[in-house]
């Protein structure tokens, strides 16, 4: 009701407010946004070979813009995360930071890309796990019916042929069970980077990290379109950073709208891959270095909350928000939150290495990559293990 009378009495220059820092920063980022999308230099970049390039640095711009925009929203309905005994911020801070990575993603995918039937199940079911995202943020949904909306997200990706070939032929009912691995798969990824958004910049930090890896596979594998969606993804993440991993804590945060939706992209990215001829194997270990951390996270914490009798039901796991997960150790462990995100890249990092090694390598060498990831991550079962004993402070 004061609004008014407050508007009467400031200067003409706070009135006008176009030399606000704030506004320059806005409308710098717009000129770069309109800059790219209306300028032609698709065709320059292409044919300087670098529409890699230009994917990623038109994600990121779109997202630049687009985070602030939804951050005023979130402020203006109310969108918080409060601060709690179990989160690591302070402060009242805004959700649905997943919507601008999501923009930022569609819109570069819109306009540069021919969709194919693959693709269009892909966007089907994101676009399906950032509603449901968006409502739980809004109004804290059930854990049951957020996997339930997972699992139709998955269902719609299959319905358009998005689905993994992992299961011999001659098995039988092989069919159905690639589409039961391929459910398993998104959820599971899915959830896996909505676990691990619980400090500044982690989750949108894997990522980017995969994204590369992805991007580079593709490339390997002679993907080009595998490759140019990954850099949309990568660009997408890249331009959140900014607002979610500074000095003095996020600005925003993803959301349950966001993880979901980089995690959902990352597993369909990697079932819409042909990551090597005629060898299952490689193929299907390909992604999951790429997404080791993730997986490892997901599945060692959900090993050691049965053995030591913290949840006893999928409903009560589904429930459980204990701060045991892979960040929340190496923070017991006495690093920084920043420390723990880090060194967390680095081992996403290390991974992907050997991700990418893989599929040229003899069969010896294959299985001292994997004996190589499986010692990085004991490493990381022994930390995990001797934060969980650590007192608090």
């Amino acid at each position: 009701m004061t609004e008014p009378r407050r508007v009467s009495f400031r200067p003409p220059s706070t009135q006008a407010g176009l030399m606000h820092p704030a506004t320059v920063m806005h409308l710098a980022r717009l000129m770069l946004m309109g800059l790219l999308l209306l300028t032609p230099i698709w065709g320059r970049d292409h044919a300087a070979r670098l529409p890699w390039l230009y994917l990623v640095v038109l994600a990121f711009a779109v997202a630049l813009f687009a985070t602030p925009l939804v951050r005023a929203l979130a402020l203006r309905w109310a969108v918080l995360d409060m601060p709690a005994a179990r989160k690591g911020h302070d402060v009242a801070t805004p959700l649905l930071g997943g919507a601008g990575v999501y923009c930022a993603f569609a819109v570069t995918v819109l306009i540069s890309f021919d969709f194919s039937l693959q693709l269009k199940g892909v966007a089907v079911g994101a676009s399906m796990v950032v509603a449901i995202g968006i409502l739980d943020d809004i109004t804290d949904l059930r854990a049951s019916l957020k996997l339930l909306g997972h699992i139709g997200a998955a269902v719609a990706a299959i319905a358009y042929g998005v689905v993994l070939n992992v299961t011999p032929h001659w098995m039988p009912a092989s069919a159905w069970m690639n589409v039961g691995l391929t459910i398993l798969w998104f959820v599971m990824v899915t959830n896996a980077i909505q676990f691990l958004d619980g400090m500044d910049g982690l989750a949108t930090g894997l990522g980017v990290i995969a994204g590369i890896f992805f991007s580079i596979t593709a490339l390997q594998t002679e993907q080009r379109y595998l490759m140019y969606l990954s850099a949309a993804l990568v660009g997408a993440c890249l331009g959140f950073l900014p607002y979610n991993f500074r000095p003095g804590g996020a600005r925003i945060f993803l959301g349950d709208s966001g993880a979901t939706f980089i995690g959902f992209t990352l597993a369909g990215l990697a079932v819409m891959g042909e990551w090597a001829e005629e060898d299952p194997i490689i193929a299907l270990l390909t992604p999951m270095l790429i997404l080791g951390v993730p997986l490892f996270d997901i599945g060692f914490v959900g090993v050691a909350r049965i053995v030591t009798g913290k949840v006893h039901s999928l409903s009560e796991w589904l429930a459980y928000t204990g701060r045991d997960h892979i960040h929340h150790r190496f923070e017991q462990l006495g690093l920084t939150r920043n420390q723990s995100v880090l060194l967390i890249f680095f081992l996403a990092s290390t991974l992907g290495l050997s991700a990418i090694l893989l599929k040229d390598a003899t069969p010896r060498e294959a299985v001292l990559l994997l004996v190589q990831a499986a010692c990085v991550l004991a490493i990381v079962a022994v930390l995990e293990g001797v934060g969980r004993w650590r007192p608090r402070s």
